[in-house]
């Protein structure tokens, strides 16, 4: 008898969908069915009646416990795993960023794991670096023994997380040796800060100004810069959390000429303009990249429709409103960052169909981007596919249903979502990680600290693919 079946299923794939039966025991995928044979015995079996059933949800961009200047987000792994468990995620990836200069990249990414024993779902690491020493490439080589093998680097925040143009040339030439990728948050630092300075000095500096400080320009040209930089070098580079078309256009003509580059994007700059920032709690929308027009977001959501964009995150950073709220007349002093680690499978579901019926293209498009199109880029061994031997993650949702958010009813340890009052269609009603139902129509049942600490492989290493990953100090992976 196996552990647990997924009976007649709709089971969607990156690259198509079908209907059988999935068999799952000692938490891996151990055989797909037929929709014709037989259902196999076993300790229990969920009928999915037709429902789709994807790979469960990897979150490449999670800020959990991240401690920026002098606020802190309020979440922990246990709660902020469980709230990525609610909404369909079954793996995430945070990112050790030194909290001040005092804390080197390998000690910040160390810190993580040790807090990461509290994981309901698996973790993987980014790690990060903001000052160019000599102990650099020593410290890389120890993140990649870890099995962390992509660093973050910020084009901006200067006098905290930003690195200068040195460091970002020498750290791509280490992660090209180390077989790594490049991750940048790309906003030109100097157009920033003299606008915002423009701002401040006309007094347009509260956070209903906060999208006129930061323009769709400096992204842009962020990118042009980082991407001219990667060719040089010959490296891969990962752009976060793109909020314009043009940004993507920009990364997809890089693709073109050869270059190994990545876009991602989040929810909220598929859903919301900037418009929100007009809105009676425009606190609710401080992050940056802000909120762009109407025009660049619906011009954002055909380029992730249509392939252009890689990957779907949530760029998950758990602050409160009364944080938020403490200064919302100067958005230099503001935490920036919105909670959507819960809320990416339907908001990113939503974002994508929007009226339209859902068919398998329009699936198999959405288990890319959700889950499939990390593990690859970000070197998951056994993630983002329903195959045998495959970790047994797995989402069942019904594609038409849709929920009204209620903030005040997630799972993320803060009190508000962006989205709050929105309809969103695309909720899971069954998550399975690792083997475990862990969602079901009886609710939410907290596996315990059981979430693995998981390496990654060097980027093109395709023969890793389905191999066991590294053992970790602190957790088997």
């Amino acid at each position: 008898m196996t552990d647990l079946v997924i009976s007649n299923a709709r089971i969607v794939n990156a690259d198509g969908v079908f209907t059988g039966h999935v068999v799952i025991a000692d938490g891996r995928i151990d055989d797909i069915l037929d929709i014709s044979a037989p259902i196999p015995a076993a300790g229990r079996t969920i009928d999915a009646n037709g429902r789709a059933v994807i790979p469960g949800g990897i979150d490449g961009h999670c800020h959990v416990a991240q401690i920026t200047g002098r606020f802190r987000t309020l979440d922990d792994y246990a709660i902020t795993t469980s709230a990525a468990l609610w909404g369909g995620t079954t793996t995430i990836m945070d990112f050790g960023i030194p909290r001040d200069a005092t804390e080197t990249p390998l000690e910040a990414a160390r810190n993580k794991r040790d807090l990461a024993r509290e994981a309901r779902c698996d973790v993987a690491l980014h790690g990060s670096v903001i000052t160019w020493d000599e102990t650099v490439p020593e410290q890389l080589d120890a993140l990649a023994a870890m099995g962390i093998r992509s660093v973050k680097m910020y084009m901006t925040n200067r006098g905290s997380t930003m690195s200068d143009n040195d460091t970002v040339l020498r750290v791509m030439k280490e992660m090209r040796r180390l077989g790594g990728l490049t991750i940048i948050h790309a906003e030109h630092d100097a157009i920033i800060v003299d606008c915002t300075e423009e701002h401040a000095d006309a007094g347009r500096i509260g956070i209903e100004h906060l999208h006129h400080t930061r323009p769709e320009l400096a992204e842009e040209t962020s990118v042009r810069e980082v991407l001219a930089m990667a060719e040089y070098i010959d490296t891969p580079v990962y752009f976060v959390h793109q909020s314009t078309p043009g940004a993507v256009d920009l990364v997809a003509e890089a693709r073109a000429r050869g270059v190994e580059a990545y876009s991602e994007t989040c929810p909220h700059y598929l859903l919301l303009d900037d418009g929100v920032y007009a809105s009676r709690y425009p606190e609710w929308f401080a992050c940056c990249p802000p909120m762009r027009s109407a025009e660049t977001v619906a011009a954002l959501r055909e380029r992730y429709a249509d392939g252009s964009v890689d990957t779907l995150s949530s760029d998950h950073s758990c602050y409160d409103l009364t944080q938020k709220r403490e200064r919302t007349d100067d958005v230099r002093e503001m935490p920036h960052g919105l909670p959507g680690v819960e809320t990416r499978m339907p908001a990113g579901f939503s974002a994508l169909a929007g009226d339209a019926p859902a068919d398998d293209a329009l699936l198999a498009r959405f288990a890319d981007l959700f889950s499939t199109g990390p593990a690859r880029i970000h070197g998951l061994a056994r993630k983002g596919r329903i195959a045998p031997g495959f970790d047994a993650d797995l989402v069942v949702f019904d594609p038409e249903e849709s929920r009204r958010v209620d903030g005040g009813a997630l799972h993320m340890g803060t009190d508000f979502s962006p989205f709050d009052g929105r309809m969103l269609r695309g909720w899971p009603q069954v998550v399975i990680a690792a083997g475990r139902v862990v969602l079901d129509q009886d609710g939410f049942h907290d596996p315990g600290a059981v979430g693995r600490l998981i390496g990654r492989h060097a980027q093109g290493d395709d023969a890793a693919r389905a191999d066991a990953v590294p053992v970790l100090a602190g957790k088997d992976a």
